[in-house]
């Protein structure tokens, strides 16, 4: 817990510079499938996100209300 909990406040603190209190979710669900997938390298885990997005679409509109 305490070496996700350090990944997530690096990740936060670096490329997500400026976090909105109500994506906070979308952010911690990011890191929680960056670290279950963290054996695999960067080409493996953006295969695995590609497989598991058909059927489903986010709105711009849904994002920012």
């Amino acid at each position: 817990m305490e070496n996700f909990w350090s990944l997530l406040k690096r990740t936060l603190g670096g490329t997500h510079v400026s976090v909105a209190p109500k994506h906070l979710t979308r952010y911690c669900a990011e890191q929680a499938f960056r670290f279950n997938e963290r054996k695999d390298d960067d080409t493996a885990r953006f295969a695995e996100t590609m497989r598991n997005t058909p059927g489903k679409r986010l709105m711009y509109r849904e994002l920012t209300a």
